[in-house]
């Protein structure tokens, strides 16, 4: 189970006090003490980027074949200060990858080592601005999107899980979380039936999917609507990437304190840190290579909507 770490993530994270530094401080306390804090200041504020690697027994560090999985805690920020006092429900992408980080690092202290590497990226913000959205009001970011894909998004994650609060919306009445369709290099592919197994295993029920559109893989900035910045990971890398969603059911503002469900959340912990397990041993695909190859042959790439495209 994960519960332990995710309040210990959530009673982290629900101060004004909290920095990246002790974020890190928490998470070498566990073991892991390959874990970078970096300070970026943008237009509307400054935020402290998180960075943990968690080596694999056969992992790429070690010189191993298994391959590297990403988690990325995707979020405006984890408060809304001086607006709002508290933990916001944005801020649940980061719970849920310091909480990832909290996981695997005891269990490969008590023996339980993955086979491949795990790099984890989140950022820590207590007092992010906030935005209107159509449905609810949202989170904004003090970096834009291009900061924080270069800050998160590593060269040598081989598959992406991008866990982002998505309760701010009517298309996915569900509380818990969902995953996406696979999205790699701007085609929107099939549902991953290795993932969809890992979900049912997690929750013990039928697993939901998050809708996702063409307008959603876009990098942000180009006028387009974006139901969130879930699939953003996804404009800054060749490899695969999957959303997973904490939802609810009712739209639920962004910007809401007491909004943060520890169970849905634990859940969400329980499935990274299995996908994490079977991926690095090669029992978990997020996309068929086979079919890859055919669509490519096909139709060719689409790399054209991980771009801003014309007239931007």
């Amino acid at each position: 189970m994960s519960l332990s770490a995710v309040i210990q993530a959530l009673e982290l994270l629900d101060a004004a006090t909290v920095t990246g530094r002790l974020v890190a401080d928490a998470i070498r306390a566990v073991g892991l003490s390959d874990v970078e804090v970096e300070t970026i200041t943008g237009a509307e504020g400054a935020t402290d980027f998180v960075r943990v690697a968690v080596a694999g027994a056969r992992g790429r560090r070690a010189g191993g074949e298994a391959p590297t999985l990403g988690i990325v805690g995707r979020l405006g920020g984890i408060g809304a200060r001086p607006d709002k006092i508290g933990l916001v429900s944005d801020g649940d992408g980061a719970v849920t990858a310091i909480a990832c980080a909290l996981k695997l690092g005891r269990m490969a202290a008590q023996g339980d080592r993955l086979p491949g590497d795990v790099l984890i990226a989140t950022h820590v913000c207590p007092a992010a601005p906030i935005i209107q959205h159509p449905v609810v009001s949202m989170m904004n970011s003090p970096v834009d999107m291009a900061t924080m894909n270069r800050h998160e998004v590593r060269p040598e994650m081989e598959a992406i899980l991008s866990v982002d609060t998505t309760r701010g919306n009517r298309i996915v009445n569900h509380r818990g979380f969902a995953i996406s369709p696979t999205v790699r290099e701007g085609w929107i592919l099939r549902v991953s039936e290795d993932l969809l197994t890992l979900m049912q295993h997690v929750t013990g029920r039928m697993p939901v999917v998050l809708p996702i559109t063409m307008q959603d893989i876009t990098p942000y900035g180009n006028g387009l609507f974006h139901v969130n910045s879930i699939l953003q990971p996804s404009t800054a890398t060749a490899a695969p990437v999957v959303g997973v969603a904490l939802t609810a059911e009712v739209p639920v503002p962004g910007s809401a304190t007491g909004a943060s469900q520890p169970a849905d959340i634990e859940q969400a912990v329980r499935f990274c840190v299995e996908v994490a397990k079977a991926f690095g041993g090669g029992q978990c695909r997020f996309h068929d290579p086979e079919e890859w190859a055919s669509i490519q042959r096909c139709y060719g790439p689409m790399t054209v909507l991980q771009t801003p495209g014309r007239g931007y």
